[in-house]
């Protein structure tokens, strides 16, 4: 890779990384579900207008919104509640066992030992930050990011189904048809909303504006031109990197405590995901 793109490529994972801190700085305000539904609507307001819809693909655009959108990201917001964004950085990394495990049911990918290792390397080190009494994450809402994970892997199932769609006219209308959903979501199981539009200040709606202008548009942007621009193994280990920022984000950030325990937990599902990825690249994927 040229030094420029490698550059643009780390500047993308360090926006990816910052969005659960991001997070935390908008939910102070924000209800989760209500955050996304803005999220969203932001996006499509900027995207729509460059991408057509593909001819006769409404219906899995609209099952997609629903797995992605409605699920996927209530789940892994509302868990952000009560999880830190040190953890939440590192849980939401079982995307990618996860996504190994159906690829191996539904398209009959054999798994091997190396990355059967990896797997439970990955679970067992969410396990460990999961035990750790100062982890500040609970446990309920840590299982809503695993299950979260799951979500999104059935997710990117979907999407490897759909024929060669390009990032903006994926994010473009995956918004369009997720927003509403998401508001009806927010308007039915949570209140306030008014309440905190008034409420948030520069840093709530920065925090807004960053993970809808900065984490989807430019960040996706910019990784669909390297992901086509190189081979998946060049640009996929990168992501590596999107849970230790993450984590330092949340430390730095945030004041969120970094055990022992912590490190350790983070370390091991990090080497478990590292062996998934560099044996099957094509099955890891940013979770922003």
């Amino acid at each position: 890779m040229k030094p420029i793109h490698i550059a643009l490529t780390l500047m993308v994972i360090l926006i990816w990384g910052m969005n659960f801190v991001a997070a935390k700085f908008a939910l102070v305000v924000f209800p989760p579900i209500f955050l996304m539904a803005l999220r969203f609507g932001a996006v499509a307001l900027a995207l729509v207008w460059f991408a057509r819809m593909p001819k006769g693909m409404w219906r899995q655009f609209a099952v997609l919104s629903v797995t992605l959108g409605s699920l996927h990201f209530s789940l892994m917001f509302v868990a952000l509640t009560q999880v830190s964004a040190s953890v939440a950085a590192i849980a939401a990394q079982l995307q990618v066992p996860f996504a190994a495990i159906l690829a191996a049911i539904l398209f009959k990918d054999m798994l091997g030992w190396r990355r059967a290792l990896g797997m439970a390397l990955a679970f067992a080190g969410v396990v460990t930050i999961a035990f750790d009494p100062k982890a500040e994450a609970s446990l309920l809402h840590l299982l809503m990011v695993i299950f979260a994970c799951f979500i999104w892997a059935i997710g990117n199932i979907q999407v490897k189904r759909l024929e060669r769609i390009d990032g903006v006219t994926l994010n473009a209308w995956l918004s369009l048809l997720s927003a509403p959903q998401l508001l009806l979501i927010s308007l039915v199981l949570e209140s306030g909303q008014i309440e905190a539009m008034r409420a948030a200040g520069p840093l709530e709606w920065g925090s807004l504006a960053y993970m809808s202008v900065l984490v989807t548009v430019v960040g996706y942007g910019l990784w669909y031109y390297m992901i086509d621009k190189y081979e998946t193994n060049q640009t996929m280990p990168f992501t590596l990197l999107i849970p230790v920022v993450g984590v330092l984000g949340g430390v730095f950030a945030l004041g969120e405590p970094m055990t022992l325990q912590i490190g350790l937990g983070g370390l091991i599902t990090v080497v478990g995901v590292t062996i998934i990825i560099l044996r099957r690249p094509k099955l890891g994927a940013p979770e922003v």
